[in-house]
């Protein structure tokens, strides 16, 4: 059976935003679906919370991983160690987008381990994302990546103040 795994961003859960219309979309397709709460999600250092999440969750090359923000970065350490059919990062990055503190983020990465695991990679970020995950950050995962970049005028796409329901376009990108 195909999986996916949805991963929240910083300092949210599993039941805001798009997660949850996701993940009920996704079952309807006969997907195994989690929606996993991990409140240390750029509040721990990547280092520590990663063998939590490789212990946790059956990963392998029908998978489909989805990761919001600080969920988005969370995947680039992990597709170091798991190969996956797809992943999509949505206002993701890799390099600190503004002044805060960033523990989901590794000093460096393995580009060409990430690039053979990642299966079908997509980064969809914002021009106008108020956080720095904006298309610059998508430009730079793709220029080490590869894959699909797609960009769009649509902020954070869901956060405390971006009422964000439902997310038709991942939806349609995951067979």
């Amino acid at each position: 059976m195909r999986n996916a795994i949805i991963f929240h961003g910083t300092g949210a859960h599993p039941g805001v935003a798009w997660y949850p219309w996701l993940a009920a979309r996704l079952a309807e397709r006969v997907y195994d679906v989690e929606v996993p709460h991990y409140p240390g999600i750029n509040a721990d250092p990547v280092a520590g919370l990663l063998p939590r999440i490789l212990e946790s969750h059956r990963f392998d090359e029908q998978t489909v991983l989805v990761g919001h923000s600080g969920g988005a970065a969370l995947l680039l350490a992990l597709l170091e160690h798991v190969r996956v059919s797809q992943a999509i990062l949505v206002a993701g990055y890799c390099t600190r987008p503004n002044d805060s503190e960033e523990p989901v983020l590794q000093d460096s990465y393995d580009w060409d381990t990430i690039r053979a695991n990642g299966g079908e990679l997509y980064f969809i970020n914002s021009r106008n994302d108020p956080y720095g995950c904006d298309d610059r950050q998508g430009r730079a995962m793709f220029d080490n990546l590869g894959g699909t970049q797609i960009v769009r005028d649509d902020g954070h796409f869901g956060d405390y103040n971006q009422v964000y329901d439902e997310f038709p376009l991942v939806d349609r990108l995951i067979p």
